[in-house]
């Protein structure tokens, strides 16, 4: 077996040391259905549940918003004839049945959880308190943050930034299907072009589908920088929170 000198160790430990102090990710609905069409695939929730584990294992504060798409999308049900208030009402308790099952996932991890809600359902979980949310974390706690805002015409986008800023998180991961923001569609147009770094105005003017402009916006005027990246490829997780270069980075 080859030694390992002072010098390396002192670098591999560096390495696996985080960038971060305390971070936001945002899933989808859609992440957690995996192949299945329509609600949770419990071995995708189990594999993402290892991921966000072992980086809360390595001293990270994590907190998490999930979105309903796996069940119903607000917009798309008010498209389909049903009031949009109801319809996002709707929607926002589609992301109270990820939130727990993600929850579940993670204590059969080892991880300690809670899931806070922007809609008061006490039976179930915590009404969402900022600085009750703040403390869980710094237990290391993962907060898994259902419900939206709580309020309709607002996405789980708008609701991952602004939980962000309330909580102070130093960055949200954004987890997304591919590798990091294009200029087109990469599954429509092969040729696409990768952004490494791409500012917020950018996203704005190309119309970018990062976040919703809301959220967007809300993230440029707070520099909140949001980091796009491919949670289908394993690891990626923890390579982000390492600060290695990966996905696509949207700052000012």
């Amino acid at each position: 077996m080859r030694s390992i000198g002072r010098g390396e160790t002192a670098v591999r430990d560096h390495m696996s040391q985080p960038a971060f102090r305390r971070i936001l990710l945002k899933l989808s609905g859609e992440a957690l259905m995996g192949k299945q069409g329509f609600g949770v695939d419990p071995e995708v929730a189990s594999r993402i549940a290892e991921e966000v584990s072992e980086i809360r294992s390595i001293g990270l504060e994590v907190a998490v918003v999930v979105g309903g798409g796996n069940f119903i999308r607000g917009v798309a049900a008010s498209a389909m004839g049903i009031d949009r208030v109801v319809a996002d009402n709707m929607g926002m308790l589609a992301t109270v049945i990820n939130a727990l099952a993600l929850q579940d996932a993670l204590e059969k991890k080892g991880s300690h959880t809670r899931v806070v809600t922007a809609i008061e359902m006490r039976e179930i979980a915590e009404p969402f308190i900022r600085r009750r949310a703040i403390r869980h974390l710094e237990k290391k706690r993962v907060v898994v943050f259902a419900a939206g805002t709580g309020n309709p015409y607002f996405s789980t986008d708008t609701a991952a930034a602004l939980r962000a800023m309330e909580i102070k998180a130093e960055v949200i991961l954004k987890a997304t299907k591919v590798d990091g923001v294009y200029d087109a569609d990469p599954k429509k147009f092969p040729e696409a072009k990768m952004f490494a770094e791409i500012t917020y105005l950018e996203v704005l003017s190309r119309s970018l589908a990062v976040m919703d402009t809301t959220a967007i916006s809300l993230c440029m005027d707070n520099r909140m920088p949001i980091i796009v990246f491919n949670l289908n490829v394993p690891g990626n997780l923890k390579r982000v929170v390492l600060g290695e270069k990966v996905g696509s980075l949207v700052a000012p």
